[in-house]
């Protein structure tokens, strides 16, 4: 019997089938490359499809179950088929400003679906130049893509749903919510991991899997990413570093603020706090490759600080620790040492980082005791170090760093995953 979790990142889907111990069994991934807007579902479909098809038969066979995450806030319009009816908004798409100003109006107040870049902005957005016929539903990416399994359409998980308006005291579509958007046209919440049905039978033949393969509501990738960590106590948290980042703390609080990008996730009896950065990793990428970064940072000494002091922000617009969608990038000036140059920008985003988790005590959730690392930026050492100095306090590469393990734990464990734990 085996479990497989599914995650579909920024640049790429990466997938982890685990046994009921929890040994890793299998790992597979395929990278998206640059894609046009019209490109991103057929890509989506098509890496779902392969990932799963390409297991050896052994495998196939004997899935129990599946969960899948996605990036949060990434939104497809579709009909009833689950075909597309426009390119999908990823998560960071910028364009629904009035939208956002007509939900800061409307929401209640501090609600993390007032930003111009959350899921119910894009879904207004959407509805205004498709209308009323031009769509059936609104949902998000790991929503999409369960759907493709199930063959059943119009269910979201909780974390999710969040940016598109859940209520998080209801688990529901508030009052508000139903105003500016209809709800019929959204997914309905339900629990994140909470069975879904099983791989349609078409589907099962199709990619040669177990015919009573079931699957589970998702999640989004920064907290598959923080299941695959595997941490409990609160004060403890995940931060993600990939194309961007992201920051999570297990607190015993929920805290928000629309004005710094802050919001909390359910979490059973707990809040699963943080934010995200629009720096990260993709900033990186766009000096350096692998080889070079890897070089690079041997030649840096982390307990020194480095004098450079930049913004790194991929293009203008900035989501945590401040919401400002004008802010501008500061990369300059540029040594002319390279690991110089990469000193100062690991450091930039160190600062980023903890500046999140003091903001996040600030507000009121539980003071930060360790942080656990995952996705790319785990592999580099100096970059851990630096940030150990700026946070205060340990942090290490979490044992399993890949999402698509926490998707998987997802699928294996169900609502389990979210029992308390004694803080």
């Amino acid at each position: 019997m085996y479990f497989i979790g599914i995650d579909f990142g920024t640049s790429g889907a990466r997938s982890c089938v685990i046994d009921a111990e929890g040994t890793v069994i299998a790992e597979d991934s395929r990278d998206f490359g640059t894609l046009e807007e019209y490109e991103r579902a057929g890509i989506w479909r098509e890496a779902l499809w392969d990932l799963v098809a390409s297991l050896p038969p052994a495998i196939r066979t004997q899935l129990s179950d599946i969960a899948l995450d996605g990036t949060s806030g990434t939104v497809i319009a579709c009909d009833e088929a689950l075909d597309p009816r426009a390119p999908p908004l990823l998560y960071n798409d910028d364009r629904a400003v009035e939208e956002a100003a007509l939900i800061a109006r409307t929401a209640t107040a501090g609600h993390p679906a007032a930003a111009v870049t959350s899921g119910l902005s894009k879904v207004l957005w959407l509805k205004k130049r498709l209308g009323l016929t031009g769509a059936r539903l609104y949902v998000n990416q790991a929503d999409w893509l369960s759907g493709l399994l199930t063959g059943r359409v119009g269910m979201t998980d909780y974390h999710n749903a969040l940016k598109m308006g859940l209520d998080l005291d209801e688990l529901k579509w508030p009052a508000w919510v139903e105003y500016l958007a209809d709800v019929d046209y959204l997914p309905v919440p339900i629990a994140p991991g909470a069975r879904l049905g099983t791989v349609s039978r078409p589907r099962a033949r199709y990619l040669g899997v177990n015919p009573g393969c079931m699957v589970h509501a998702g999640t989004t990738d920064s907290i598959a990413a923080f299941l695959a960590a595997e941490v409990k106590q609160s004060g403890d948290a995940v931060t993600s570093l990939g194309s961007t980042l992201v920051l999570k703390l297990l607190s015993d609080t929920r805290v928000e603020s629309v004005e710094h990008g802050v919001y909390s996730h359910w979490f059973g009896n707990r809040w699963l706090a943080g934010g995200a950065s629009n720096a990260g990793g993709a900033v990186l990428r766009q000096f350096f490759d692998d080889r070079s970064l890897a070089a690079l940072s041997e030649q840096i000494d982390p307990r020194v600080a480095s004098p450079l002091d930049y913004l790194p922000l991929p293009r203008p617009g900035e989501r945590f620790p401040v919401n400002d969608p004008q802010l501008s990038p500061r990369l300059s000036p540029r040594p002319a040492d390279d690991a110089a140059f990469l000193h100062g920008l690991l450091e930039s985003l160190g600062r980023i980082e903890a500046r999140g988790y003091s903001l996040l005590a600030e507000l009121g959730a539980n003071r930060l005791v360790r942080v656990e690392t995952a996705g790319g930026g785990a592999k580099n050492p100096a970059w851990t170090r630096i940030r150990e100095r700026m946070l205060g306090v340990p942090v290490r590469r979490a044992n399993h760093a890949e999402a698509a393990y926490g998707a998987a734990l997802l699928a294996r464990d169900g609502l389990q995953c979210f029992a308390s734990n004694p803080s």
